[in-house]
């Protein structure tokens, strides 16, 4: 009512008065927002968001958007960070993440790398407008279809996953009137829409990849076209890069060619349905058995010039409609030939490039220096054996110059086998179409640049898609808390912690778990989960 000013005691007026009482209302319902939210925070219940202050609900939003890694802590309003500073939540953003699960407000599996990212808010209003725009364009004339090779008249087939609906590559068989044979190897040609700087190529760029992860794919485009015109469907005239190959008796590239064509495979076959065909090879469908031994030889080649075979069954975990699954692919016989079919193009594509001095992104690997044949065959083989070689290998390189691939047996290579999938892989088909319409390429300055931003969005994706894995290995074992495995020790990681990696093979997964001294690669071991918590991020297995 009074306040003492200059030595006074003075009245206040009725404005000031009404002032501090707003001033003390307002704080007033601050605090007992702030309560309100500790309260929230700390409770053993769920309460629904809606039943609390707007305000409070509102910061209670951004504590979503914190813990998602949106936005930094400074952007919070203050008086939502003092009361996470109180509650010592303020530099842990994976306990404030568990906090909102267990409060219902966040997804237990939804992954703070995957927020913020490109990936995270899907395509833009103006980019779905152009993918539909592309689409009704896909079926008039484009520019260089008329120079494009008719080769629909080839027996090709496309060979994948049931599931999978982006197809970017399918196989032929040419039989020659002296006998000979010429593998034929399709790509899919997206650039016949997709224009550089466009929309929907920046956003590609910016991409990097597609990434799989175990509740669904996140395409590089957008569905309507990597599913659509892009994709090379069965009964389908598709646009497309095709490599043909010639190889020598003893599996080298005998003679080769790169052109735009046309394709309309015939058939749309799973990998079970190829190992079918190739193991029964009837005289009608002989072509994939054929492909198969020619693939072998190949694949021979690159053994004799130092090329490392380590194929072994892959684990992998997937939810789909909520139904968690472990599935586990063999390297079949068909996987594994059209494996040396891609890695075959990329031979090509490589040689194309050293032929014609064209800048493109090879991919290489220097040399390592392996264990002795007599320390690999005290190993057992397979994953203890392949375990101990990996540790020696140096990461892969890329640059604009072509070099050798040491684990590849190759000279020189590049990957051109998914433009749908992978941007790079795109980049190549464009310089090489430049090339060969006599068009500017790219200068190797140029393509450096491009090629490493690319790359980085590359390596985030990789990433994400690592912790995704990582994250659902932790639900699957969550689920499995109570059961044992049995482990082949494979190397130590940190000995002076017990850490080590083994291999479970009924999972077909390698994991990082605690193991006795001592153990020995090959070893065997009982595996057991110790502690797991997916939320917090912790998985903790134990060997003895």
């Amino acid at each position: 009512m009074y306040r003492f000013r200059q030595g006074a005691v003075q009245a206040r007026s009725q404005q000031d008065l009404k002032r501090l009482r707003q001033d003390q209302w307002r704080q007033a319902l601050e605090s007992k927002r702030r309560e309100e939210l500790q309260r929230w925070l700390q409770q053993d219940s769920v309460t629904s968001i809606d039943r609390l202050d707007p305000q409070v609900s509102l910061w209670i939003e951004q504590l979503q958007a914190l813990a998602a890694g949106a936005i930094p802590l400074r952007d919070i309003d203050e008086g939502c960070r003092c009361v996470l500073k109180e509650l010592k939540l303020d530099l842990d953003p994976t306990e404030l993440h568990r906090t909102l699960v267990t409060n219902g407000a966040a997804d237990p599996h939804q992954l703070p790398a995957m927020q913020g990212s490109r990936w995270s808010s899907g395509f833009s209003t103006e980019q779905l407008q152009e993918a539909e725009n592309l689409l009704n364009a896909s079926q008039s004339s484009q520019p260089g279809d008329e120079r494009r090779i008719d080769l629909c008249h080839l027996h090709c087939v496309t060979i994948d996953d049931s599931e999978t609906r982006d197809i970017d590559d399918a196989l032929s068989l040419e039989r020659k009137p002296d006998g000979s044979k010429r593998i034929w190897i399709h790509i899919a040609d997206p650039g016949r829409l997709i224009q550089p700087g466009s929309t929907l190529d920046q956003e590609a760029a910016a991409r990097g990849s597609s990434l799989y992860l175990a509740r669904g794919n996140q395409p590089m485009f957008p569905d309507v076209l990597s599913t659509g015109p892009f994709s090379l469907r069965a009964g389908h005239k598709s646009a497309a890069w095709s490599t043909w190959v010639e190889l020598n008796e003893e599996g080298a590239i005998a003679a080769y060619g790169i052109t735009r064509s046309w394709v309309k495979p015939l058939y749309k076959l799973s990998y079970d349905d190829a190992d079918e065909l190739i193991d029964l090879a009837p005289p009608e469908e002989a072509d994939l058995a054929d492909l198969d031994q020619l693939l072998r030889r190949r694949k021979l080649w690159r053994e004799r010039n130092g090329a490392l075979l380590m194929d072994l069954p892959e684990g992998r975990i997937r939810c789909r409609d909520g139904d968690l699954s472990l599935e586990i692919t063999e390297p079949s016989v068909s996987r594994l030939m059209v494996a040396e079919a891609m890695i075959l193009t990329g031979a090509v594509t490589a040689q194309y490039g050293v032929d014609h001095g064209l800048p493109l992104p090879y991919r290489s690997q220097l040399p390592a220096d392996l264990p002795s044949p007599a320390q690999l065959s005290e190993l057992p083989d397979g994953a203890v054996r392949f375990a101990a070689i990996k540790r020696c290998l140096s990461r892969g390189l890329m640059g604009t110059k072509p070099a050798s691939h040491f684990s590849l047996g190759l000279p020189a290579y590049v990957q051109a086998t998914s433009p749908i999938r992978r941007y790079c892989d795109l980049i190549v088909q464009r310089q090489i179409q430049a090339h060969q319409a006599g068009s500017p390429q790219l200068s190797e300055e140029e393509l450096q640049e491009l090629v490493g931003s690319v790359d980085l969005a590359t390596r985030e994706g990789i990433g994400i898609s690592r912790e995704d894995q990582r994250h659902w290995q932790q639900v699957w074992f969550e689920h499995h808390r109570d059961q044992q495995w049995q482990a082949d020790f494979l190397r130590w990681l940190r000995p002076q912690d017990r850490l080590g990696l083994i291999r479970i093979d009924a999972l077909a997964l390698d994991l990082a778990a605690e193991c006795p001294p001592g153990s020995e690669p090959g070893d065997q071991l009982q595996l057991h989960v110790l502690e797991v918590d997916p939320i917090r991020d912790q998985l903790r297995l134990q060997a003895h």
